[in-house]
């Protein structure tokens, strides 16, 4: 005769532990893959007119211009790179003036 064996207390602990981490693994994909589409969904989107950003060279410096507004938008160090093509071209100016030019 078959006994219907109840579980004990930590085979519950056990099964209700693992059915929590499961949908805790399962939330942190939904959640990551919410934030990858939602990142690829703003690539080289113009942040003021939302149009899309075309990539341009401006004294040697690759820029984000947006063609619908007009906005010009820099990454992480192209501002400084600017700022040096700047002073190099002042400098180099300077320097002709006084016959110190290269």
């Amino acid at each position: 005769m078959p006994s219907e064996r109840k579980p004990s207390p930590n085979e519950d602990e056990f099964f209700a532990k693992r059915d929590a981490d499961l949908m805790k693994a399962q939330r942190a994909r939904l959640d990551a893959a919410r934030d990858a589409e939602e990142r690829h969904s703003h690539y080289m989107k113009c942040p003021k007119c939302g149009g899309l950003l075309r990539a341009t060279v401006f004294h040697h410096v690759k820029i984000d211009r947006c063609p619908d507004c007009n906005g010009v938008w820099l990454d992480a160090g192209e501002m400084e790179q600017l700022e040096k093509v700047r002073e190099g071209k002042v400098d180099g100016f300077v320097k002709s003036l006084f016959g110190l030019a290269r």
